[in-house]
């Protein structure tokens, strides 16, 4: 039986027709046009979109739902680097614990408060708190760090890692909003081997308590990761649906070369968009940055994942001085530059795509209502 027309141009045929796609992936396309919900194998489909028709089909389709449900807002979330000590030892990542050659900074709370009153200055609404596993920032103080952020009236989005729930608990009544774990992989055989001394579940139970405890919670996952295959990042997807997410940070995977897996190839970059793009078509009320990861591989990199699915950017507001030091993967863009030319660059940016710049905190896109056909035309409201 051939598919139904898409509703997504002017002109009434086939997606096959339209396209000159593959069978199956024009069926799987059409189920996320129509607001199924799309099954495993459906995913896979599309995640193997081949170059050309396919992939732009599901490039357009992936547009279309973002500006459906997003608009043209792009949301910048300043990010402050505060600390590269981790006492984990992830494969894959420079700040791990093991790198013997990496400078070590901390930001002291004064200064971290002080970099988000530029954020805020600049007309930042989100302030991201980053930093590897590091105890030194106990409960109380990352407590006390926040309490004053929020009285600069932004939201305000934690992601330190593992931590017990009384300290996500006290960290969500001093006032942080939003808290980002990422779950790197679902294949919990691959993460285990990633992440020596970790557990899959042990990652998945931070999750349940976040969501128990009523922050925003984002997730996400490593695109390229050596022994990775589509069926596991259709199940990355199949997660983060799972886990009704409200963002969920999708970057390729950029080996450091002081990891064990300094020597493997970079994650696809094209992988990365297919990605991104299936995603706003699986969770299409979750925010997705258009990541500097992708910015690092190539220049236009952030331009073309919002044209696929996109809707957040992520300035750096750690101080100059220590940003070549926060060191996930090497030559990361943006190092040199100060919080207001990254404002000015990244607003032309978006304009320059016919987009605009996202005012407040950019909380989450469920409780809105949109009354339009195909996917979007069930009602989805906050639990």
């Amino acid at each position: 039986m051939q598919p139904a027309a898409l509703r997504t141009g002017c002109l009434s045929m086939t997606v096959e027709e339209r396209y000159a796609v593959r069978k199956e992936f024009a069926a799987s396309l059409e189920k996320a046009a129509a607001g199924a919900e799309l099954t495993r194998k459906d995913i896979i489909n599309l995640l193997a979109a081949a170059p050309g028709a396919e992939e732009e089909a599901l490039y357009r389709l992936a547009d279309s739902v973002r500006a459906r449900v997003a608009g043209d807002e792009v949301h910048l979330r300043g990010v402050i680097e505060f600390s590269n000590y981790c006492r984990r030892r992830c494969y894959y990542c420079g700040l791990r614990a093991d790198n013997v050659n990496l400078q070590r900074y901390r930001l002291m709370p004064e200064d971290i408060v002080a970099a988000a009153r530029r954020g805020a200055e600049l007309g930042y609404g989100t302030i991201v708190l980053q930093s590897g596993e590091d105890p030194w920032y106990t409960g109380p103080v990352l407590a006390g760090i926040i309490r004053e952020i929020k009285k600069l009236g932004v939201a305000v989005t934690l992601c330190v890692g593992e931590r017990t729930r009384d300290e996500y608990a006290l960290w969500r009544e001093a006032g942080a909003d939003r808290y980002l774990l990422k779950h790197e992989t679902a294949n919990a055989a691959l993460y285990n081997r990633l992440h020596p001394g970790m557990s899959w579940q042990e990652r998945l139970q931070c999750l349940q308590w976040l969501r128990e405890l009523g922050y925003q919670v984002g997730s996400g996952n490593i695109i390229g990761l050596p022994g990775q295959t589509l069926e596991d990042l259709a199940d990355d997807l199949i997660l983060l649906r799972e886990l009704d997410v409200e963002m969920a940070g999708l970057g390729p995977f950029i080996p450091h070369p002081a990891t064990p897996l300094g020597g493997e190839p970079a994650g696809s970059l094209d992988l990365t968009y297919r990605v991104v793009a299936t995603a706003r078509l699986v969770i299409p009320y979750a925010h997705l940055p258009a990541t500097t990861a992708v910015g690092t591989l190539a220049p236009n990199g952030r331009q073309l994942a919002l044209q696929r699915g996109a809707n957040v950017i992520m300035p750096n507001l750690t101080p100059t001085r220590y940003r070549a030091d926060y060191q996930i993967y090497p030559n990361k863009i943006c190092i040199n530059e100060g919080p207001e030319d990254c404002r000015h660059c990244l607003e032309g940016m978006v304009r320059a795509l016919g987009r605009r710049l996202g005012r407040g905190p950019g909380h989450t896109l469920k409780p809105l209502r949109v009354q339009v056909t195909g996917i979007l035309t069930k009602d989805h409201k906050t639990e």
